[in-house]
């Protein structure tokens, strides 16, 4: 168990979701982008790099999280990119008053099951608020037994599975880092779901 650790690593999702925002580039000019549960920001970071309007987060409560992403931030020369203390399931003032969003980022949040439906309530908020807003996550399957099939369907979300091999991330290594190959690693983008006829 790496407690608070895990915020403080890259970790090989994080790699796989930067590769993915590496692959569209060029529609990343001017979207804004929010990065939810970003530890070191890995992925925001690229997408800054790649010309998103970018704003990371992590828990409130992880101060040591939300200083990683800072140091990422200057270690990148994005030392504009704001760091704001959004924690999953719980409304705060940073969250009500969040600019509008076009996607929202995250890597390896579908850790700990008793974590899935604040994740998942959170993305409800910020979709509802941003209609047309995706969140694009990426995740490391652990076990069989877990799936958030029933609380996508209870918070009217709906979810697309993005192949590995679509955007070059299948491989062995990526960005010159070796990927663990025990690992199963999915990705997918989650959306409202639509009524017929809207």
């Amino acid at each position: 168990v790496l407690d608070s650790q895990y915020g403080t690593y890259v970790w090989p999702c994080a790699v796989v979701l930067a590769q993915y925002l590496w692959a569209r580039r060029r529609s990343l000019t001017g979207k804004r982008v929010l990065e939810i549960g970003a530890g070191v920001g890995l992925p925001g970071v690229v997408a800054a790099r790649c010309g998103a309007r970018v704003t990371l987060s992590d828990s409130e409560e992880l101060p040591q999280c939300l200083q990683s992403c800072r140091s990422s931030c200057r270690e990148n020369g994005l030392p504009h990119v704001p760091v704001l203390g959004l924690t999953w399931g719980r409304v705060s003032p940073e969250l009500l008053c969040l600019a509008p969003v076009d996607v929202i980022l995250g890597s390896d949040l579908f850790f700990d099951p008793k974590d899935f439906e604040d994740i998942l309530t959170t993305i409800y908020f910020l979709l509802e608020k941003n209609p047309h807003a995706e969140f694009w996550t990426t995740y490391q399957v652990r076990s069989a037994d877990w799936s958030i099939e029933a609380l996508l369907h209870k918070w009217n979300l709906k979810s697309i599975h993005v192949p590995l091999h679509s955007f070059g991330a299948d491989k062995e290594h990526l960005a010159s880092s070796p990927m663990p190959g025990r690992h199963t690693i999915e990705m997918m983008i989650i959306s409202l779901a639509r009524s017929e006829g809207t």
